[in-house]
């Protein structure tokens, strides 16, 4: 995805100028949005503004050309050593893309409830979806039970409230898989063809992975074996029997369809486990069942329509029309899209969660100088750039931290009036989500960042010792990096 940064270039913590590590940017298969908002662009500031070192360029192969660094604070030396599950009922376990904050209670839709505790929404486009189903299905109740007449349609509705039901039951098998191994669902969403399950994290294990795909398709089988055998008392001819048949059948199909071994489907993400677990590199398995998933949308394409026409679906081919050609055509391309695009997002989702780790918080944090608040701005930048340092923070006079010269503040001020500007009129107050650890690292600094959504942090040490200021920006230019780099 493109992920905007702010003004200026990411500053190292040192004098030297530094590699980024990178990181990955979130979804996108859901929803977009920044690590915090980023100051405006801005022009060159006067020489009292504190430095910026611009990031090395990359070569060919996308690696930097300076060795990464370490950003100590200023109480520190420079030299100290740095220490989507998708259904048709399901088209793959969508992750939420890893750096991009968000609200912990995402949209979606209607909410529909909580079940464990993870948010159920319905989509508005599965209201069209539903109408399709009833138009559909009231077709054929008209040839099997023409008796019923417009009541059909309520006939058909109840099916396709029924049938999405059992999606439901679907993507709560891969939830509740999740919540059994600690993995953070950020919601289900029910859509057009047929229902997500948004899981934040990867399984850590290909066993668990393998696990967590499988139980959504085992769970479409068990619900067609228990319509299968719901159906044996009922009489064929009747309404109950045709809605447990044609609910036995379309399970039957879900279940198959995410068998289907390519990503973004349940049996790509098992395909995945089981080469993960051959190879020893989930990055192998996830080309892999990807290749395979862009494969499979291929052969949806060229084959459904196919299938259809020559009556190995059910249908009659010789009443085959020109418009049902086209509706099986159309049906065949937004399958094959859906697959072939969700086979992509796996790749790239990998692609940045490979470069995770990378993404430290040592690396990434300016150097900072400590200032009290009365102090004027121009006294506080002078400081600043006699240490080499790239933040600010407001401290008491105990040397307490209280709060983050904001950089896009400091611009903001002409040069004639920083002399008569304190910093504290240019900082935004500490609070305790803005402060991480200078250990935080990979998927635990994003979520921190996601927690508390700002423009700087404090990064400080165990000890509570001052490290340096991690800006929101610096971060998402680390995802674009990223973005450039092969893995």
């Amino acid at each position: 995805m493109d992920v905007s940064g702010g003004s200026g270039q990411p500053r190292s913590g040192n004098d030297e100028p530094a590699e980024h590590p990178a990181g990955p940017t979130t979804p996108a298969t859901g929803p977009t949005g920044h690590p915090g908002p980023t100051p405006p662009d801005t022009p060159e500031p006067p020489e009292d503004t504190p430095h910026t070192d611009p990031a090395p360029d990359t070569d060919d192969t996308g690696t930097g050309t300076d060795a990464p660094h370490r950003a100590p604070s200023a109480h520190r030396p420079p030299d100290e050593p740095a220490h989507e599950h998708r259904s048709l009922a399901h088209s793959g376990i969508a992750k939420g893309e890893p750096p991009q904050p968000r609200p912990r209670e995402p949209g979606g839709g209607i909410l529909m409830g909580r079940p464990f505790g993870v948010p159920v929404y319905v989509a508005p486009s599965w209201f069209l979806v539903a109408a399709l189903i009833t138009w559909v299905f009231g077709g054929q109740l008209d040839r099997v039970l023409p008796e019923l007449g417009a009541a059909r349609y309520l006939v058909s509705l109840f099916f396709a409230v029924a049938f999405y039901a059992s999606v439901l039951v679907h993507e709560l098998a891969h939830t509740v898989a999740a919540i059994r191994f600690k993995l953070p669902v950020r919601r289900i969403q029910l859509q057009f063809f047929g229902g997500v399950s948004e899981i934040e994290k990867e399984a850590e294990t290909p066993g668990r992975e393998f696990v967590l795909a499988f139980v959504g398709p085992l769970l479409s089988l068990v619900l067609a074996g228990l319509f299968y055998l719901a159906m044996k008392p009922v009489e064929p001819g009747t309404v109950p029997g045709v809605l447990l048949a044609g609910l036995m059948i379309s399970n039957l199909i879900v279940a198959i369809f995410n068998l289907l071994p390519g990503l973004p489907l349940d049996g790509g993400r098992m395909l995945r486990a089981v080469v993960w677990k051959i190879t020893g590199k989930p990055m192998s398995g996830t080309v892999a069942a990807a290749w395979v998933g862009r494969a499979l949308a291929v052969s949806v394409l060229i084959g459904l329509p196919l299938l259809n026409q020559s009556g190995a679906l059910g249908g009659n081919n010789a009443d085959t029309g020109g418009m049902d050609t086209v509706t099986d055509a159309l049906l065949a391309a937004i399958l094959a899209a859906i697959i072939w695009t969700g086979a992509g997002n796996s790749l790239r989702m990998a692609r940045l969660r490979e470069h995770l780790p990378e993404l430290r918080a040592r690396t990434l944090t300016r150097r900072a100088v400590p200032v009290e608040t009365d102090t004027p701005l121009s006294e506080a930048l002078r400081r600043a750039n006699a240490a080499g340092a790239r933040a600010l923070v407001v401290v008491d006079a105990e040397g307490h931290p209280l709060a983050l010269v904001r950089e896009s503040a400091i611009v903001g001020v002409p040069e004639h009036r920083r002399p008569w500007v304190d910093v504290s009129g240019l900082a935004q107050e500490l609070t305790d989500g803005m402060r991480v650890s200078a250990e935080l690292a990979g998927e635990d600094l994003l979520d921190a960042l996601r927690a508390t959504p700002a423009t700087e942090y404090l990064v400080v040490e165990e000890t509570g010792e001052i490290y340096g200021v991690l800006s929101a920006a610096d971060v998402e230019r680390a995802f674009v990096r990223a973005m450039a780099r092969p893995s």
